[in-house]
């Protein structure tokens, strides 16, 4: 199947829906009396309100100003934080601007802020305490400052039931808050110069002596060009440091390189540094060459060879006799350097012995100086704002700005009639919508037959519409003129003899149908009608079954076993005794004790007959069930009209004898408790419950009911009350 595009709404939705609308409509009255009630009290009391006006003024608030020091100033404002804004509207709530209005304006004298009357005499401090407080109460519950969200515009209002007060009050106000602001920048300005003008004078004498400390130590430690003789001696220090360096490198050299020559001889590196020791060592070269070329060709004893072996080994020993020369020339360069390097690092220790003498001099003079000219600095800059503060303390500009002033307000904000009635209005519906549904979730009662099944699982026989009982008390004079009670009780009882052809009547004909259709295949011959608690209508609708029953021509015993407050026979006209007991107790015998209704063809009463002191032990004993058995051969139907179930036990007694349990259950009126309560007895004595009753149930109220029956029967009344 395509989708229809909606969704669907589930049974249950309507049901809701139907179970409120049925709240709202049988609780229609609860809401109309309290939408009424709420309404009617906010109409007087805004009727009855003295009319208030509020004046209002708009300030645009701006953070503290800065001091002016030209022109430009005036136009220059700093940052306004959040916390500053607040702190202004505090001020502007607090009892310092708000007393000084109510002196100013006289609002003591007025009796919309102080109702007490004043005494003649005068008043005591705890009064005058009292008095003030109240008066600062009044004025600020008229009062209104509240900041516009986003903006640095304050809104001042004061609402009174004049409007010219209304509008002075805000006036004055604003120019107090005004004149405050300004006095606490100008005091706190003059109270700023009179403080620096107290440390102006301290740090002058500062000065002074700090200045006094340096020229003396500069003559007790001849530091006049102390600076001069500072740099010389940090440069010769520098000097001779780098001197110093220098020779240690080359000592290092000198060291090195004598200790090679002392420990390895003389190694063939230190030749080329020697052109003595070079030349030999050439000539040597040449000489060993000659020697081997002579001795290769000669042989070792020729004259040449010898002379040659000679001379190689002189020049041996002259090589030898250089070395030596050379390595004492090595030590003296060696002890010239170490010699050196002694004597600079003599001078610079000296020259920084002197350049510590001279930076302890500094240290102690640069402190003297430093805090000189500290102070001097200090001095300078704080006479500087000493002179630009005496000139601004009468030229700061104020950052309060009035932006709409107050003015005579012609139109009162409060009370809002209409207005007030209309939130009445809505407020009462609420109100009463609540109390409505409040009410009903309270009600322990039962709503309808929906109910009823819903907690006994039974059927529900029939519904007994609820009807003025007038309409039937003539007709009932007409049926017996010797009927001795013509109450609307009675006419209820016997609406059926009385009109046959209403309602009323008709919905006892479907009881009796109901109960014979509730067993199969045999009716219930002998039926007891019972109720939770008294006054639920089972007489009326024992009685009105039994006349139903007798119309069909069914031999009908009415049989009233309430033999604690009996009805029956009362109601139809007949002798209350000889009854039910008489014939329990064997006093009379069945026939005896019957008798007949005038007017009521086909019916035969068994009144309850003198209220024994034992009912429930006559109603269980052995007479009790030879009489049902009796009453079973005489009669097609016998109804029973018991107690109800609950105060008593004699309905459930009875319950276990008869083949069917009618149980007659008031509309709105019967307990849910009290039913499932009534329902769990019967069950427990095994009675078979054929069903219920609800009766005098409001078809106007039940939605279940109300609209087919006014359809149907809305024609047959109005041809009736012809």
């Amino acid at each position: 199947m395509p989708f229809s595009g909606a969704l669907p709404i589930s049974s249950d939705t309507y049901s809701y829906l139907r179970a409120y609308w049925r709240i709202l409509r049988n609780r229609l009255w609860d809401i109309v009396t309290v939408t009424v009630a709420v309404v009617a009290l906010v109409a007087i009391i805004s009727f009855k309100m003295k009319p208030v006006y509020r004046a209002t003024s708009s300030l645009e608030v701006d953070s503290e100003t800065p001091a002016i020091q030209s022109l430009k100033d005036l136009y220059r404002s700093a940052p306004t934080d959040d916390s500053f804004l607040e702190t202004q509207l505090d001020v502007l709530r607090s009892n310092l601007l708000a007393w000084s209005t109510i002196q100013q304006l006289g609002l003591g004298n007025l009796s919309e802020f102080n109702p007490s009357v004043k005494h003649a005499g005068g008043e005591s401090p705890n009064n005058w305490r009292s008095e003030r407080s109240e008066l600062l109460r009044m004025f600020k519950k008229h009062l209104h400052v509240d900041l516009l969200h986003g903006t640095r515009i304050v809104k001042v209002s004061f609402e009174s039931t004049d409007p010219t007060l209304a509008a002075r009050v805000v006036r004055t106000l604003v120019a107090g808050y005004t004149k405050y602001n300004f006095r606490k920048t100008y005091d706190a300005t003059r109270q700023a110069s009179a403080w620096m003008e107290r440390q102006l004078d301290e740090l002058k004498a500062r000065v002074e002596q700090s200045q006094q400390a340096l020229v003396t130590y500069e003559r007790q430690n001849a530091l006049a060009g102390v600076n001069d003789n500072q740099n010389i001696a940090e440069q010769n220090l520098a000097e001779l440091t780098r001197e110093l360096i220098l020779a240690q490198s080359e000592l290092a050299q000198k060291q090195a390189l004598f200790e090679l020559a002392k420990t390895k001889g003389f190694p063939a590196g230190l030749v080329t540094k020697s052109e003595l020791l070079r030349r030999l060592e050439e000539q040597r070269a040449a000489l060993s060459l000659e020697y081997l070329e002579a001795l290769e060709r000669y042989g070792p004893n020729f004259p040449k060879v010898v002379r040659l072996r000679g001379q190689s080994h002189e020049m041996e020993a002259l090589i030898k006799e250089a070395r030596e020369r050379a390595v004492g020339e090595i030590r003296d360069e060696y002890n010239a350097a170490a010699r050196r390097e002694n004597l600079l690092s003599a001078q610079v220790a000296e020259q920084k012995t002197e350049v510590g003498q001279v930076n302890e001099l500094l240290i102690r003079y640069n402190l003297l100086k430093g805090e000189f000219e500290t102070n001097q600095h200090l001095y300078e800059n704080l006479l500087q704002h000493l002179k630009e503060t005496t000139v601004a303390a009468g030229m700061r500009a104020t950052n309060i700005h009035v932006v709409d002033a107050a003015f005579r307000p012609t139109s009162p904000v409060r009370p809002k009639k209409l207005f007030n009635i209309a939130i009445a209005l809505i407020v009462g519906v609420i109100l009463g919508t609540t109390v409505a549904f409040t009410r009903e979730a309270l009600d322990n009662a039962i709503a309808g037959v929906a109910d009823v099944e819903r907690l006994t699982a039974a059927p529900t026989l029939a519904v007994i519409p609820s009807v003025e009982p007038a309409r039937f008390v003539a007709k009932l004079k007409r049926i017996s003129d010797n009927h001795k009670e013509c109450s609307s009780e009675a006419a209820l009882a016997l609406a059926v003899a009385c009109d046959p052809a209403s309602p009323f009547s008709e919905s006892y004909r479907s009881l009796r149908t109901s109960i014979r259709l509730s067993l199969a295949p045999r009716p219930p011959q002998v039926i007891l009608v019972t109720s939770t608690q008294s006054s639920e209508g089972k007489t009326c609708t024992s009685l009105n079954l039994a006349l139903t029953l007798a119309q069909c021509g069914s031999r009908t015993l009415i049989l009233d076993a309430d033999l604690r407050r009996p009805t029956v026979g009362r109601m139809l006209g007949v002798s209350a005794s000889p009854g039910l007991s008489s014939v329990l107790t064997g006093s009379h015998s069945l026939d005896e004790a019957l008798q007949r209704a005038d007017g009521l063809s086909g019916l035969s009463v068994l009144s309850s007959g003198p209220r024994p002191p034992n009912p429930a032990e006559l109603l269980a004993s052995s007479a009790m069930i030879k009489l049902l058995a009796e009453s079973r051969q005489r009669f097609d139907q016998v109804i029973l009209d018991s107690p109800p179930l609950m105060p008593v036990t004699d309905a459930t007694i009875l319950s276990s004898l008869v083949d069917g349990v009618v149980v007659v259950i008031e509309s709105s009126v019967t307990e849910r408790d009290a039913l499932v309560r009534a329902f769990r007895m019967l069950e427990t004595a095994g009675a078979k419950v054929l069903g219920t009753v609800v009766n005098k149930v409001d078809f106007k109220r039940d939605g279940c009911y109300g609209s087919s029956y006014r359809a149907y029967y809305g024609s047959h009344n109005s041809d009736s009350a012809n």
